[in-house]
């Protein structure tokens, strides 16, 4: 049985990821401190290769001692977006960057780890240009520096694979609503409007069941993959903030769209990403922007659940 550690693992892409995994008959330990959502990983404890450790990933002798007992390490945890960061400067550094110092530091020749860091990283892409592997790295905000960091760490060692990940949207057991999709089909169902700010932002998006897919192929393709980065996103999803609005629209006429000129992007996102080093690798994610807004609506319809979003 292949033995996963997961930090962060009761989270919005962990919590996903762990259901998948323990149903595909990995043997998964999750070391997550319940901070957002208690009650995301409730339906797995039934489940004998499953087990949760309710402990802090800054500590090292916790991450010494479960390190030792996994094949594959993938560290989730983090203080994830640019607000939040700037927020908790010093837990986000601990907890985004130094935490993964401590992961390499222990990891062995028989540990395989995947990262998953953000493709803000692009910062603001050329108008022209799509964004590769190759592209300069140019974080705007904290978050984005402590996740391109802790990357150049991650790539330094072999048994590694990282992914880029675009802004991931749909509907997880521990929801967030405060990443963008998510976000504009709540407004839209809630208030019946979309106030947009720096509409021509250019964007990729990704649906979180297609970002567990790619993990999943990962785990089961690692030679095939290691040593090296990859950005992850749907390559029919490079969109504007304003086009996103519009396809919100078309699933519900009656909203109004405005766009304000006084907000700003703290984070700088503005760029569109090649997908095409993944996919020649044989990952391709194929779930639509169009349904996963179907999804997010009846999400947002129907479900009355107090959501606590990061920030």
């Amino acid at each position: 049985m292949k033995t996963v550690l997961i930090t962060g693992g009761a989270g919005y892409i962990g919590s996903m990821l762990v259901t998948e995994l323990v149903k595909l008959g990995f043997k998964v330990t999750v070391i997550d401190l319940l901070k957002y959502d208690s009650s995301s990983l409730n339906h797995l404890y039934f489940e004998k290769n499953f087990q949760l450790i309710k402990k802090d990933i800054r500590d090292p002798k916790i991450i010494k001692k479960y390190i030792k007992k996994n094949e594959f390490i993938i560290p989730l945890a983090a203080l994830v977006g640019a607000p939040l960061c700037e927020k908790n400067k010093k837990v986000a550094v601990a907890t985004n960057l130094t935490s993964i110092k401590i992961i390499l530091r222990y990891l062995t020749k028989k540990n395989k780890l995947v990262f998953l860091t953000t493709n803000s990283g692009y910062g603001i892409g050329e108008k022209n240009k799509f964004c590769n592997e190759a592209s300069p790295l140019k974080p705007i905000s904290l978050y984005g520096r402590t996740k391109c960091d802790a990357e150049k760490l991650v790539l330094q060692h072999k048994n590694t694979i990282s992914f880029r990940l675009a802004t991931v949207f749909g509907s997880s057991y521990r929801m967030r609503s405060d990443l963008l999709v998510n976000n504009f089909v709540q407004t839209a169902v809630e208030k019946n409007f979309l106030d947009i700010f720096e509409p021509h932002f250019r964007r990729n998006f990704i649906h979180i069941r297609d970002v567990v897919r790619a993990i999943i192929f990962s785990l089961k393709n690692f030679k095939k993959l290691q040593s090296d980065v990859y950005n992850l996103g749907l390559s029919s999803a490079n969109i504007t903030k304003i086009q996103l609005a519009k396809k919100i629209k078309k699933k519900l006429k009656k909203i109004k769209i405005t766009v304000s000129k006084n907000k700003k992007d703290p984070d700088k996102r503005d760029y569109f990403v090649s997908n095409q080093k993944i996919e020649k690798k044989g990952f391709k994610a194929n779930i639509t922007i169009e349904d996963g807004i179907v999804e997010l609506i009846s999400v947002f319809k129907n479900n009355k659940k107090i959501i606590v979003n990061n920030y």
